[in-house]
């Protein structure tokens, strides 16, 4: 199979006991049934720990703490599976978190999504975003009729035009036949207060969403390599022409709520890991949006 990724995929890695947000704390973890298995089988020294952490009711998954730190995480922010076994215990989400994969008519892809502080930075400093080809043993799959990454292509070449960014977005916008317009900037805000979020306070962060908020330009770079990285997770897997854009809607949206949030002064890369921690991971605010576009078209 072939496996593509961004330019910017190979120079992933987590920071670890760095990172100031840590996805071992605050997610509940689910533990696939191969690594299942493999947890029963350890009988004695760390493996005991491991089983008497697992809740079995329903999918597998690893009881949190108090302070939903996963049981595993130490005080110094190390995962103990990884010092007390090695990387090879690790469950799936735990060993591919950030990753993500989507299947196109082309092969596979993978990206690193954004809520992860390191892939963020790593991201909005790119310097391209342009697609490259890795090398991968998966086995074949059938592919889709619908190709959406020709028009993914379209999008990343008109966001390489030498036009003042505004004027690229317009154009997305003019060619894909799209309008944020499709409600006002009070009922955008209206939608944001409905959505449902891990930290409260980001409901009052997300108000200050306008559809052309007051920019000095000093981030266009980030906005754009934000805007390529929401398209690239969102509208490959489209499986028509209208969902293509419905997703380039939410893509177009999220970049939007970033702009908005700089102008206000908050700082670009965390204000672009909160919008994927709050929007994007959460499946029902992302079909939320998205269906606003569907509905609309």
């Amino acid at each position: 199979m072939k496996l593509f990724a961004p330019e910017y995929y190979k120079s992933f890695k987590c920071i670890a006991d760095k990172c100031r947000h840590s996805c071992c704390i605050g997610w509940e973890i689910d533990i696939d049934p191969d690594t299942e298995e493999v947890y029963k089988a350890l009988e004695d020294g760390y493996g005991e720990k491991i089983l008497k952490s697992i809740d079995f009711d329903g999918t597998p998954h690893f009881s949190l703490t108090e302070n939903e730190r996963c049981p595993h995480l130490d005080s110094n922010g190390l995962c103990r599976i990884i010092c007390e076994l090695g990387e090879d215990y690790l469950c799936d989400i735990c060993r591919e978190h950030p990753r993500f994969y989507n299947y196109t008519s082309r092969g596979l892809e993978v990206g690193i999504g954004m809520s992860c502080e390191e892939a963020c930075r790593i991201i909005l400093d790119s310097e391209d975003f342009g697609i490259v080809e890795l090398e991968d043993d998966r086995e074949e799959y059938s592919s889709e009729d619908f190709d959406a990454v020709v028009f993914r292509d379209r999008v990343y070449s008109i966001l390489k035009e030498p036009l003042p960014y505004e004027k690229r977005l317009e154009r997305i916008c003019r060619e894909f036949s799209l309008s944020l317009a499709v409600l006002s900037d009070g009922e955008w805000r209206d939608v944001i207060d409905t959505l449902e979020y891990l930290y409260p306070s980001h409901r009052q962060l997300f108000s200050a969403y306008s559809s052309c908020p007051e920019t000095d330009g000093k981030y266009e770079k980030q906005l754009e390599r934000a805007l390529a990285y929401f398209v690239f997770r969102h509208c490959d897997s489209a499986i028509d022409y209208d969902g293509f854009r419905a997703r380039l809607g939410f893509a177009l949206f999220c970049e939007r709520l970033l702009s908005s949030l700089i102008s206000t002064g908050a700082d670009v890369y965390e204000s672009a890991r909160i919008i994927s921690e709050e929007l994007e991971y959460s499946e029902d605010n992302t079909w939320d949006v998205v269906n606003l576009f569907n509905t609309a078209l």
